[in-house]
């Protein structure tokens, strides 16, 4: 488990501390505030405070909760006295690898690339960077768990969109994943969001459209009739179940980066971007934050901050394959 000094005191990731032992983790943005809870136990803590609640019993740490390259830390002091305390069953540093049920494969698609370099923030850091590099570190996080991975860019180049939905199409991946980085004219504008293929977007029209022009990689028998009608009611069932699906991944992905990060989630919301509307696989498009605005501009300058957030893509994912199994 990495490790970080603060004003000489080490300190550790509390959500990997969590995650280890097992513990829920929910983390109000608004107050700053965490709530652990295992075991009819439940721990109070908040950023910037050194005073921890146990089961309504203060507790005063040596160094306050902070916060480091966008993540929730705590001194290793809490880990010793606090949780190895009160949860003995569990080794903290035992390594475990999280499950992804039936996640087998994710296609991961840089947004922009070459001469499309999307957003210019305002020092001139491009999205197609920033995309570029979190899409790296998400493969990278995603293959040590075992998940085969394809990226529809891995190198500083242009692709059309059309060829980024025939790819992911042609993938036989369970997820589509895209990340991109947000503008608006408005600077103050903050915040991370997630999309995915908006109602309006899974009508006839759409699963015409869809059956005219793509392909369905179902079994050869499905189509001893070959009706353009037939092919579009297949495709309206797997647009809706997408769908439904892709607004899943969206929710645990803003529930992850809520409890791990300090920054604005915006929330989940529906688009009609034309690589969702044209997946044939669940799909949601990331926006990592705003390069108009200053601040979220330097922290996306930050490899740390950037590695933050592929962490926290990657346990969404494995958030929404653990909904999948309760389902």
């Amino acid at each position: 488990m990495p490790s970080y000094t603060i004003d000489g005191a080490t300190y550790l990731s509390l959500s990997s501390l969590c995650d280890l032992k097992g513990i829920r983790y929910e983390y109000d943005t608004l107050t700053r505030t965490v709530e652990l809870k295992k075991q009819g136990h439940l721990i109070l803590l908040r950023v910037g405070d050194g005073m921890v609640y146990v089961d309504g019993s203060r507790k005063q740490l040596n160094h306050p909760v902070d916060v480091y390259a966008g993540a929730i830390v705590v001194p290793n002091k809490f880990r010793q006295q606090i949780l190895d305390n009160i949860f003995k069953d569990v080794p903290v540093f035992v390594s475990v690898k999280p499950s992804f049920y039936k996640i087998k494969k994710v296609i991961i698609d840089a947004g922009h690339g070459g001469k499309d370099p999307g957003a210019t923030g305002r020092t001139g850091l491009k999205e197609k960077e920033v995309t570029l590099d979190i899409a790296k570190m998400l493969k990278g996080l995603l293959e040590a768990q075992g998940i085969e991975v394809m990226m529809t860019r891995s190198t500083d180049r242009f692709v059309e969109l059309s060829e980024r939905v025939t790819m992911t199409n042609n993938s036989k991946a369970d997820l589509f994943v895209s990340i991109h980085a947000n503008a608006n004219p408005v600077k103050g504008l903050n915040g991370f969001e997630v999309y995915y293929v908006a109602p309006k977007s899974s009508d006839s029209v759409r699963a015409l459209s869809a059956a005219r022009n793509e392909e369905l990689n179902f079994d050869r028998s499905c189509f001893a009739s070959s009706s353009l009608e037939l092919k579009a009611i297949l495709w309206d069932m797997v647009n809706n179940y997408n769908k439904s699906e892709s607004v899943i991944l969206s929710k645990t992905i803003c529930k992850t980066i809520g409890r791990n990060l300090d920054t604005r989630v915006i929330g989940a919301k529906g688009a009609n971007f034309c690589v969702l509307r044209g997946s044939c696989i669940p799909a949601v498009l990331i926006e990592v934050g705003f390069l108009s605005n200053l601040n979220e501009e330097n922290r996306l300058y930050e490899t740390g901050h950037r590695k933050r957030l592929a962490e926290c893509i990657r346990d969404g994912i494995r958030e929404y394959a653990k909904e999948l199994e309760r389902l």
